[in-house]
């Protein structure tokens, strides 16, 4: 026997139309925010980034493939993991879908990682992945884009992640999850915690990059498939902490 409340249909519909109010608002705001983020001042950017890619290097205007407009997805990926992020590639999981979509529709998308190119190759391989990831491997784009710290960074603090001021981090301060994270990348916590995930936005116009906006943590559930389907299900999230692997980690259920 359940112990959730339980009802009649009509005593249904009536909370179901309640909440249908409830998320008609919710969505409108967030028309709303997706106006203001549109709205931001765009920043030009005249830093010559570059990136090893499949088809050789190239600019971060390259990356645009002859759209006016990127979206780049911070891979968690540092140049000693042997895997990437778990997270990052729940996330990524996605992104083959969308992909086609958004280039009909002006809009590239790529992932980008601290790694070298050979060891996202043969991730994205494992992962079956066909969506762009280029590798800014000793380049200053994840750390001007705050995505990536330096082990003096690290050690001292001060560096800037999701708009906030980061205190340096030692061993008894680390989260277990951060720990089992960085033991599935074959790293140990603190070259885990050196890349930090989230996403950027730029834009091209006569001739010139822009950055439009970047968001990081909880700014990325929007762009993780998973969760707007959890928060439809029965359950919820109904999680004590992490739960997902890598597609190919899960045992048969």
């Amino acid at each position: 026997m359940t112990t959730h409340k339980t009802g009649t249909r009509e005593e249904w519909l009536k909370a179901r139309l309640d909440l249908l109010e409830a998320e008609k608002a919710h969505t409108r705001q967030g028309d709303v925010l997706a106006q203001r983020r549109q709205a931001l001042p765009w920043v030009r950017i005249d830093k010559g980034y570059r990136f090893d890619t499949d088809a050789g290097s190239a600019s971060l205007k390259d990356l645009f493939g002859g759209r006016s407009q990127l979206l780049v997805y911070h891979f968690m990926f540092g140049p000693d993991y042997k895997a990437g992020c778990p997270s990052c590639s729940a996330i990524a999981d996605g992104f083959n879908g969308f992909a086609v979509h958004l280039a009909q529709h002006d809009v590239a998308l790529w992932a980008v990682s601290r790694a070298p190119l050979a060891k996202l190759q043969a991730y994205k391989k494992r992962m079956g992945w066909s969506f762009p990831w280029a590798s800014s491997y000793a380049g200053d784009f994840n750390f001007d884009f705050n995505v990536a710290v330096t082990e003096e960074q690290q050690r001292k603090g001060g560096t800037e992640y999701n708009y906030q001021r980061n205190h340096p981090l030692n061993a008894k301060e680390v989260p277990p999850p951060i720990l089992e994270f960085a033991t599935t990348c074959g790293t140990d916590w603190a070259g885990f915690s050196r890349d930090r995930p989230g996403m950027s936005a730029f834009a091209l116009e006569d001739d010139a990059v822009y950055h439009t906006y970047s968001t990081y943590a909880r700014g990325l559930d929007g762009i993780w498939g998973m969760y707007p389907w959890l928060d439809r299900a029965p359950k919820g999230r109904n999680e004590q902490g992490p739960w997902w692997r890598r597609h190919d980690e899960y045992g048969a259920r």
